[in-house]
Parts: C-alpha cells; structure tokens; sequence
C-alpha cells in the first residue's frame, strides 16, 4: 500500500525544456511494472502546455481552478481522459491556478511537434 498526504507533502519541480518552463508536482506513484503513473499538478494562472502529443493515455481529474483544453473549460470535479497519442494543448485559465490529479496508463513522454 501507498499513501501521500498531499496536503504535507513537498512540490518537486518539472522541468519542460521545450517551453523554458518548471511545473511543481508531487509525486504520488510511479508503477514499475506498467509505467503507471499518478501525481498531483498545478498549473499556473495563464500556463498553456501549448500543442503537443503523449505516448500514453492520460486522465485530469479537477481538484481547483479550471482545466482549460483545446475542447472546452473544465471545473472541479471534472475527469477528463485524453487518448494515446492525440494532439492537444491544455492549461490553466488566466485568471486562476488549476491544481488537478494527474493520471497516465504507461510510461509518460511529451513531445511538441516543431520543437524537438
């Protein structure tokens, strides 16, 4: 069993080459044997994770803030699930922090077409 308090626990930074920019997570597990992974995100009032693409499936589950996506604007409570290898951008609103439960179904990569 694994247990996080996220509410004691220490943000890391994340670095992004890329776009020059550190996202502050915590870590909450990291699966060796599917490449599972899951961890608590915030993305900073204004942040865009500008166009780009995963290897992996991954889920946003809204704690605060809203969650803004080439789709559409999503509040707390809101799941969304983006599937491997979709093109995307998503981030926070401008006026607001969005803190959400990061979650992958392997191993995570992030590739930004043209900035490789």
């Amino acid at each position: 069993m694994t247990v996080v308090d996220t509410s004691t626990a220490e943000w890391v930074d994340f670095p992004i080459p890329q776009l020059g920019v550190d996202l502050e997570l915590i870590p909450l597990i990291d699966d060796p044997d599917t490449g599972m992974q899951a961890m608590k995100v915030v993305y900073r009032a204004g942040f865009i994770n500008v166009w780009h693409t995963h290897p992996c499936a991954h889920g946003m589950y809204v704690l605060e803030g809203t969650l803004k996506t080439h789709q559409g604007t999503f509040g707390p409570g809101s799941f969304v699930w983006f599937p491997e290898g979709g093109v995307m951008e998503h981030g926070a609103t401008d006026d607001a922090d969005c803190v959400f439960l990061f979650i992958t179904n392997k191993p995570f990569g992030i590739h930004y077409p043209g900035k490789e």
